[in-house]
């Protein structure tokens, strides 16, 4: 590796150095930059060419340097002739100036190590390309070595070389003398230009219709600097010492033989001997084999070997050569037009460049790049030809690499992007933009390229703002995101508030629609979306952009509109476009399409975030209760809580709330658990004393108060039923009144009101209202308590309180007689009342009712009217079928003996 870099450091230092001392002191370095050596051409390959740079323009050059040094080895009388000959060449070459011939830009300076003069830029001589490699640096560079000529590029070439001749023989009189591939130059843009005029002769008699030409005698003994290339000389110079323009023919023919056989020319000369070289091929030439032109193309084929003939004059001119049909290639015919624009006027331009996108996918990329593209950028000073010249340039750039484009093609396209005349120039770049922003550098598209779209979306011109707005959606993606939000976006709504073409306005809607995709949610809902409400116009076309900018809004996947939004300010908005009254009916059902399934969207997802919502809450719930009874398990468990409340700073709601959690559990665990009671005996002691007690009182003040009553008859279904109690107090208008602790079965009270006949009776206590005496029977409560207790008697203890003070006080228990062995004994209380079997005379039959509904278990030994069955009457079969009901005499008798 070292030794490598070792070589390639003494190689440059090498070809540093010659060129150093080659032009070192020349007084061409005064005003132009010498680069590195790119080629070699001139009479005997002497010419060293290097690219330059004008110091004071920057213009890019050739610089072509001949070396004294090469020349050391001869005497000074040959040096002088040599460097003689030089000079002539390249002072005749100043001096004559045509477009295939090789521009010079500055004339020869000689110094004392080297001779230079500058031309156009040039990319090697013939004879390199053809394999020649004499006088170039080592290595040979690549683009030489690599380099192949394509067809159009040789046919045009040696168009090029015809049409120069042309020029020499008819324009100035003057025969080259020395045309050969080493005295061809391809410029930069592969142009073949004519050089190397040591030789040329000119007409002694210029004035005159037929011109003379006068060639000196070939001198074997001159250095061959000094002498033509003998191997494209035609025989005559040779052996008769003439020559005239046919001459050069015959030098066209065996270039046109070297170029199509890798360089080689028709005869090899033997120097030393010349003439007798020569006489062997004049017989050569008289009978000429056709292998000798079988790699020549067939259609110039037979032009060749006229121009190789040995008579002079039946050799094609110049001007004949360039007009055959060879030469009528397409490509070649539009390279030469290219070359002899400046002869035409505008129109005949704007015809050739219309046809020539057809063209141009025929062509090279070479030959298109380096010949075709300078040519139609040199043609954007002109404003008028810019619109036809531009679309061929950007097609080009279409077939262009990044860094070609970069290079090439972007410095010619950056003035014109500030161009606003004509405007078809605006058109043509936006068509193209797709382009422009790929290949374009992002500093060059933020400086040039998008300025130019700002300017396309404010153009006064209508027609300019609608194709801009139709063309943005097809690069949207290209454009950066801060460029389209900060300066693109704006500039739309503005257009689309302040224009007042409708196509404009509804242009701007779709613009907007179809590069939503490319923008952010949140931008889209506060800036497009409040943007749709400031529109003026109420146009139907108008209504429908909006509208198709908020269906794809909402359906979009990556954008939507919230339910907020859609609530708050899309489907108010909505709704009153759709109502407007210049939709017609297609329109208005797209309108309610989409409010419709707005609204079916806001609906589930507010109902399913509801439900999201309710179940949280109903967790949240379940764990504070589950926290709560552990808390209250700790509270219990834990002997000190105030201590571990202590313990943690809380705020004064936590401490109130955990003060009431402990008084609420504090009362939870004084009461004792609820469970259901069976039914038991009655005892000695008595069982919830109050209610029965309260009770019986109540009954009591209830009987006395209607003792004095006379007896009623209370009419039933089918009869009367008549009745020694008397009437008391009692609510009028009620059914069954219904009595319940929330323990036990629900009391039946059955009055006046079911079934049972009503009258208005004097006030009594409740202030006058109407009441119905209803008569209980006993008989069912004794018959009751017999098959509930058939084997104890009941306690009635309770009841001693219903006696009055003024009497002895006797016992329930010891006024119930004592059961038989083996009957169910009857308490000895309901005896005072009536009998322990009904009759069948038995009073107060009827239907029986009760209430159901609650569940009983309470209080039933204490209070035995809770049973529903005490207020109910036992239904006598023959008592029904009558339809009367009979007064039972024995316990209106007991009532009479128990109160007096």
């Amino acid at each position: 590796m070292e030794s490598m870099l070792n070589k390639l450091k003494s190689t440059v230092t090498k070809v540093t150095a010659d060129m150093t001392s080659a032009v070192m002191g020349n007084p061409v370095t005064r005003e132009f930059e010498v680069g590195r050596h790119i080629a070699s051409g001139g009479p005997g390959m002497s010419w060293r060419i290097y690219n330059g740079t004008k110091k004071s323009t920057k213009q890019e050059v050739a610089v072509f340097v001949f070396d004294k040094k090469v020349i050391d080895r001869y005497q000074k009388f040959e040096k002088d002739q040599i460097i003689d000959s030089l000079k002539k060449g390249v002072q005749q070459l100043t001096r004559l100036r045509h477009p295939r011939l090789l521009t010079v830009q500055h004339p020869l300076e000689e110094s004392r190590d080297c001779l230079a003069f500058c031309t156009e830029p040039v990319f090697a001589s013939l004879a390199n390309v053809l394999g020649q490699w004499d006088n170039l640096p080592s290595p040979v560079p690549t683009d030489i070595k690599e380099y192949k000529l394509y067809d159009v590029e040789t046919k045009y070439g040696l168009l090029q070389v015809s049409e120069g001749l042309s020029f020499l023989h008819s324009g100035v009189k003057m025969v080259h003398g020395n045309l050969c591939a080493e005295n061809i130059i391809l410029n930069k843009s592969g142009a073949w230009k004519i050089m190397g005029f040591d030789f040329s002769i000119s007409s002694s008699n210029p004035s005159d219709a037929e011109p003379k030409y006068v060639c000196k005698e070939w001198d074997p003994n001159l250095s061959p600097l000094c002498l033509p290339n003998p191997e494209y000389v035609a025989p005559e110079y040779i052996l008769s010492i003439s020559c005239d323009v046919a001459s050069d023919m015959y030098s066209l023919g065996v270039l046109i033989h070297a170029v199509f056989n890798e360089g080689k020319p028709v005869f090899k000369v033997n120097k030393q001997d010349i003439f007798k070289s020569f006489s062997r091929q004049l017989d050569q030439l008289s009978h000429l084999s056709p292998g000798v032109l079988s790699q020549i193309p067939e259609e110039v084929r037979d032009h060749v070997k006229m121009l190789l003939n040995v008579t002079s004059n039946l050799r094609p001119d110049a001007d004949q050569m360039t007009k055959i049909p060879f030469f009528d290639d397409v490509g070649a015919m539009t390279l030469q037009y290219f070359d002899s624009l400046f002869q035409r006027d505008n129109l005949q331009k704007s015809q050739f460049y219309r046809g020539l996108p057809k063209v141009l996918p025929k062509l090279p990329k070479r030959v298109v790049i380096y010949r075709i593209l300078p040519a139609l950028t040199s043609e954007f000073v002109n404003p008028d030809m810019v619109p036809f010249v531009l679309p061929n340039v950007l097609l080009i750039a279409e077939e262009c690499t990044k860094e070609e484009y970069v290079r090439l093609v972007l410095p010619d396209l950056t003035p014109v992007f500030k161009q606003q005349e004509p405007v078809q120039i605006l058109l043509i770049f936006l068509q193209k933009m797709d382009l422009l922003l790929t290949k374009t550098p992002p500093e060059d598209i933020k400086n040039s390229v998008l300025p130019m779209v700002y300017r396309a979306v404010e153009a006064p011109s209508t027609q300019i703002q609608e194709l801009c707005l139709n063309i943005i959606p097809t690069f949207a993606n290209l454009i950066e995101y801060p460029s389209m939000k900060n300066a693109l976006i704006p500039r739309i709504k503005s257009a689309c508030l302040q224009t007042s073409s409708l196509a404009v306005r509804v242009n701007s809607l779709v613009c907007l629609g179809k590069i939503l995709e490319y923008l952010d949610k949140w931008f889209v809902i506060d800036e497009i979306l409040p943007f749709l409400q400031q529109i003026p116009s109420k146009e139907p076309a108008v209504l429908m952009g909006i509208l198709g900018i908020y269906k794809c809004t909402f359906t979009h996947k990556k954008l939507g509109i919230p339910k907020e939004h859609l609530a708050g300010k899309s489907l108010p908005h909505l709704v009153s476009l759709s109502i407007d009254n210049n939709l017609n009916l297609n329109q208005f059902n797209s309108f309610m399409a989409v409010i419709k399934e707005m609204l079916n969207r806001m609906e589930a997802e507010h109902k399913t975030k509801l439900e999201q919502l309710h179940i949280m809450q109903e967790q949240q719930r379940s764990l504070n209760i589950t926290n709560h009874m552990n808390q209250s398990e700790e509270t219990k468990n834990t002997p000190s809580p105030a201590t571990q409340v202590r313990n943690v700073s809380l705020t004064l709601e936590e401490k109130q709330r955990l003060a009431k959690e402990q008084e609420q559990a504090a009362k939870l665990r004084s009461q004792q658990p609820l469970a259901p009671q069976s039914i038991k005996p009655a005892t000695t002691t008595p069982q919830a004393k109050d209610l029965t007690s309260s009770l019986m009182n109540t009954m009591t003040s209830v009987n006395n108060l209607s003792l004095n009553s006379g007896t009623r008859t209370i009419p039933m279904q089918g009869g009367t039923i008549s009745s020694t109690f008397p009437a008391g107090p009692t609510m009028g208008g009620m059914g069954t009144m219904g009595i319940s602790n929330g323990f036990n079965s629900p009391m039946g009270f059955q009055t006046g009101g079911m079934g049972m006949g009503m009258r208005p009776a004097a006030p009594g206590l409740y202030g006058g209202m109407a009441t119905t005496t209803s008569t209980p029977n006993f008989n069912a409560l004794t018959q009751n308590q017999n098959q509930s207790h058939p084997s104890k008697p009941t306690d009635m203890s309770a009841l001693d309180s219903l006696f009055t003070s003024n009497k002895p006080k006797v016992s329930m228990n010891q006024m119930a007689p004592k059961p038989a062995p083996g009957a169910i004994a009857p308490s000895p209380w309901l005896s005072q009342f009536g009998t322990g079997q009904p009759s069948q005379t038995a009073p107060m039959q009827a239907t029986p009712m009760g209430m159901t509904g609650v569940q009983g278990g309470f209080g039933m030994q204490a209070n035995p009217f809770f049973n529903p069955q005490n207020f109910s009457q036992p239904v006598a079969s023959s008592t029904m079928n009558t339809g009367m009901m009979k007064q039972s005499a024995s316990v209106n008798n007991d009532l009479k003996d128990l109160f007096g």
